[in-house]
């Protein structure tokens, strides 16, 4: 929980107290220590992360390719790919989806063996992710079954840190569209995927949607305001999903 944006100067009741307005602030949950939460969108060092795994359950499944993309004021800076062998078989449904085999990960290390390596790519950059909730989820047993965080932890390791989700943001600008696919919203911005389901470049095109996103009048353009507005807009998605389910 950090305090960034100036709030109004008036209580609860209405009422104002002169004088006292610098004093009132907004508290953002999800920001990372790392950046100033009045610090523009647009100049934070992103880490765009995506993974494919061997199954949907990040408790039984487990990551075989991870990608971190890193970003830096509207640049691609660095790309790390990490094959990784599960230490089980890659079911067919799986394979499917990614096109990766028992046999290109039989000689690839164990995550706990990359592990370190990984941490020190996310040291210090705001996390990113299409559909995070997935990467996140994927990404922390991992950490945890190598038993690798320990000490200070990257923001993309940390529990209480809010990961960068564009396709929040799909759901509320592109909320006419049928589909909010990754493709198929990148596809609308004019943003080049050219190997769907490979995590190099997912991480990519999640970057340069969240981009495109960051033109749109209706997007805040400080890190604060936008963590927030993320949540809230992420809160009110769920309760939709919800009331479409129950209805």
């Amino acid at each position: 929980m950090r305090v960034t944006e100036e709030g109004g100067g008036c209580f609860p009741t209405g009422r104002h107290y002169p004088g006292i307005a610098h004093l009132l602030r907004i508290v953002v949950q999800g920001l990372a220590d790392e950046v100033d939460g009045a610090s523009t969108v647009a100049d934070v060092t992103f880490v765009s992360i995506d993974t494919e795994t061997t199954g949907t359950d990040p408790a039984v499944d487990r990551i075989i390719e991870i990608a971190l993309v890193v970003w830096e004021r509207g640049e691609v800076t660095a790309r790390h790919r990490f094959l990784v062998n599960p230490g089980r078989p890659i079911p067919k449904e799986s394979f499917d989806v990614h096109g990766i085999s028992d046999e290109m990960v039989a000689s690839a290390p164990p995550f706990s063996a990359v592990a370190a390596e990984i941490l020190a790519h996310l040291a210090g950059k705001i996390p990113l992710a299409y559909n995070a909730d997935f990467d996140r989820a994927f990404l922390l047993e991992e950490l945890a079954r190598a038993g690798a965080v320990g000490g200070t932890a990257p923001p993309a390791a940390r529990k209480g840190v809010e990961w960068i989700d564009p396709l929040v943001w799909a759901r509320e600008l592109q909320k006419e569209e049928k589909s909010r696919s990754l493709g198929d919203v990148a596809a609308r911005l004019g943003v080049a995927l050219d190997k769907a389901h490979s995590a190099v470049h997912d991480a990519e095109a999640a970057m340069r949607v969240l981009s495109a996103f960051l033109g749109d009048p209706r997007v805040p353009s400080t890190y604060g305001a936008f963590v927030q507005e993320q949540r809230r807009l992420a809160r009110k998605h769920a309760e939709e999903r919800q009331y479409w389910r129950n209805g």
